[in-house]
């Protein structure tokens, strides 16, 4: 039991070294949190894992390198891991995973992870997309354009609502007749 403990935590270590030296789409190489060389002078049985499995891991074919960047990134923001974030957010960008989607993915999280991990992320990402030159036009709006309302549609729709909820539920139907009932706070929004 404490011999897998151990291998837990080593394998956590060698995460910020998962993907180095790993070659992108576009051919250019990303560049290294830490050296091998760096490893090996602390932990040598650590650099062999460091080039063994995690290095597999990154090239078995059940998913793109994009795939997995997207995976990982998505996994470093809900632990709010921003050590290792410059380096896989590079990774990311350099196999094809577009600025807009970081942008997404980062906002998308606040609400499953916390609007602290998010916030962690954003400090990052500012860093990688300044020094990649990546401006705000290649980042998504911040209110998309709405979809228009389909006027009959709706008008059936409340039509119906009341006449299947009206006496049962007026709460629900206050909702859909468009007057608005308090609801609490997220937990994790920007006011908690």
């Amino acid at each position: 039991m404490k011999l897998m403990a151990v291998m837990i935590a080593l394998l956590s270590l060698i995460s910020t070294t998962s993907a180095q030296g790993q070659q992108t789409q576009n051919g250019r190489k990303s560049d290294p949190m830490q050296t091998i060389t760096d490893i090996t002078m602390v932990a040598p049985a650590l650099e062999k894992y460091a080039q063994g499995p995690l290095t597999e891991l990154w090239k078995r074919p059940g998913l793109t390198a994009r795939d997995r960047s997207i995976v990982t990134i998505a996994a470093l923001i809900a632990r709010n891991q921003t050590i290792e974030m410059p380096y896989y957010f590079n990774l990311a960008l350099d196999n094809g995973v577009k600025p807009r989607e970081i942008s997404e993915i980062i906002t998308h999280l606040a609400f499953y992870s916390g609007w602290e991990n998010a916030i962690s992320a954003v400090a990052v990402a500012k860093g990688v997309f300044a020094d990649r030159k990546i401006g705000v036009d290649q980042l998504p709006a911040a209110s998309p354009t709405a979809l228009p309302l389909d006027k009959e549609g709706e008008a059936k729709r409340a039509a119906a609502v009341e006449q299947q909820f009206g006496n049962v539920a007026p709460g629900h139907r206050a909702v859909h007749h468009g007057r608005s009932i308090p609801r609490p706070m997220a937990a994790s929004g920007p006011c908690a």
